[in-house]
């Protein structure tokens, strides 16, 4: 199916490029081998160090970063990049399944989360979801939402309340950006599954209230609450009055 898709590539035209950190020389090789069918150039990095040398000299569009690592965990990667600034869509690869390691691989700011093994075809699928997401708005297209005194510029992925900026992931902006665009609309799980995530997440809905928690200790923690539960239903943004 993946096959029959258009290839992605970078605005320029040169291909995407994709930094790959796991120390199973088996599972690189089979994921460098499903990306190059892709068009894309995979980097290969088997420890921490390494991942962080790869990362510098050729500034990937994407991560795909195993959480246990020969020296420095992938946690503690994805965090020293965010801390510089760095926003690249990073997907955690793991062999755990709890709630535990997905919250933590998730609020060091990772923007999605596989556990082994995996689907070569929906690892790919995923990744392609990540670029779509991550694309840059068309310049015709009205990059700023106002909801309240909440503002989202699409154009600089830039958010602020009440003139106060919140950094947000990738995701984060992408789910808040669904809900500044459907305000007072009630979205149910599903809906957002399908709209933010782009595929379906085998049925893991919870993956949703999980990031609308991130939201609300970014949106609204300290001020007037903007993001709703309906209880049995799904979530709503409405303006503070």
């Amino acid at each position: 199916m993946l096959a029959k898709l258009p290839r992605i590539r970078r605005p320029d035209g040169t291909p995407i490029r994709v930094l790959l950190v796991d120390d199973e020389p088996v599972l690189t090789n089979l994921v460098s081998l499903a990306l190059g069918y892709e068009g894309w150039v995979v980097d290969v990095a088997a420890d921490g160090r390494e991942a962080l040398a790869l990362y510098e000299a050729s500034r990937p569009d994407l991560i795909v970063l195993d959480i246990m690592l020969p020296d420095i965990d992938g946690v503690s990667i994805l965090r020293q990049l965010r801390e510089s600034g760095d926003s690249t869509p990073t997907l955690f690869l793991t062999a755990r399944d709890s709630i535990d390691d997905r919250i933590v691989g998730l609020t060091a700011g990772g923007d999605d989360y596989m556990t082994k093994p995996f689907s070569l075809e929906e690892l790919v699928a995923r990744l392609r979801g990540l670029l779509r997401r991550t694309a840059q708005s068309e310049p015709f297209e009205v990059t700023r939402i106002e909801v309240g005194d909440l503002v989202l510029d699409e154009a600089s992925y830039e958010v602020t309340r009440g003139g106060d900026q919140i950094s947000l992931t990738t995701t984060e902006f992408e789910l808040l950006r669904y809900f500044m665009r459907n305000p007072r609309r009630v979205l149910t799980r599903a809906q957002i599954l399908d709209r933010v995530w782009n595929y379906d997440f085998a049925g893991k809905a919870s993956i949703v209230d999980l990031y609308v928690s991130y939201l609300r200790k970014k949106i609204d923690l300290g001020r007037p609450k903007m993001i709703h539960t309906v209880r049995g239903v799904g979530y709503v943004l409405r303006a503070t009055t």
